[in-house]
């Protein structure tokens, strides 16, 4: 599964992954392979990428959430890589 979390700035991440899990606007929820198509308002609060061997932890304001095909892009208002 591809990810993109894209800000107005830049392009925050991009790679294949496992799976994410987002803060919803009605909670929040966690996007795998092969998930149904869906587009959803995120509210503030904290994305984790699973890319297999760890988890990377992202803080994002409100944003928007696209899975089609395999393929997620976030687009947030702003979003930084929390430290690990």
């Amino acid at each position: 599964m591809h990810l993109e979390i894209i800000t107005p700035d830049q392009k925050v991440f991009e790679g294949d992954i496992k799976g994410v899990q987002v803060p919803g606007s009605k909670g929040s929820f966690e996007v795998l392979e092969n998930h149904a198509p869906v587009i959803s308002t995120l509210e503030q609060g904290t994305v984790r990428v699973f890319d297999g061997k760890s988890n990377v932890l992202y803080t994002i304001d409100s944003g928007v959430i696209e899975v089609l095909n395999n393929n997620v892009i976030i687009l947030a208002e702003s979003a930084v890589k929390q430290a690990s």
